[in-house]
């Protein structure tokens, strides 16, 4: 019994050491891609997750391969964020967390912007798989805001990632995240439901006569 059970042990060794270099790899792809662009060396990003290029290469054969790789791990944690913000975060505390975490992303996205070109715009298929998972995750959030009232309801999900994809490519600048940020922020603040209060104060603004001036 004691000799079978070894191989068994020494045969899942390697399984799970596959699994654990291969998310060290697309953990490090993603931070030198951001930084770098789609120009940055292979060998710099196995050199951050602290593998040989052959590994490296042996779960991604090409440069394509490793970018999609990325791109799609970042919108599948970009819905399980969403998820978990539904039960962790106030809705439009959850919405705007959510909204500034896709910051990063199109950052990533834009530093493998060239590779993307072929890898993600070539393939209908993994377009239609990004759309689709954002979509329904900003949706989740959105649909959960107007339903406590605080967000307007003629709002559509598509609306919200047009608008902050628009905000991301519009600055291009060396340190534009924070900007952006600021930005996503402001929007989010217009998207609130205004209480009646503020409504019964602008209301009364407007009914003031205008103010005339002194002679004499």
């Amino acid at each position: 019994m004691r000799t079978t059970d070894r191989p068994a042990a020494t045969a899942r060794r390697p399984r799970t050491d596959a699994v654990r270099n291969r998310e060290r790899v697309l953990e490090a792809a993603k931070a030198v891609f951001s930084a770098g662009g789609a120009d940055a060396s292979l060998e710099a990003v196995a050199k951050r997750a602290g593998v040989g290029i052959g590994t490296l290469y042996r779960h991604f054969p090409t440069r394509e391969a490793l970018f999609e790789a990325v791109y799609r791990r970042e919108v599948e944690q970009l819905s399980d964020l969403a998820e978990r913000l539904k039960s962790e975060a106030e809705p439009v505390d959850a919405l705007r967390s959510w909204l500034r975490s896709n910051v990063e992303f199109v950052a990533t996205k834009k530093g493998m912007a060239t590779a993307l070109a072929l890898a993600a715009y070539g393939s209908s298929e993994l377009h239609a798989y990004t759309f689709d998972r954002l979509t329904k995750a900003v949706g989740a959030l959105l649909e959960r805001a107007v339903a406590a009232g605080e967000v307007r309801a003629d709002i559509r999900p598509e609306d919200l990632l047009r608008a902050l994809v628009g905000m991301c490519y519009m600055h291009d600048q060396p340190g534009w995240q924070p900007t952006v940020l600021r930005l996503v922020d402001v929007f989010v603040d217009g998207l609130r439901v205004q209480s009646g209060a503020i409504k019964a104060a602008k209301a009364q603004h407007r009914r003031r006569p205008p103010a005339t001036s002194r002679k004499g």
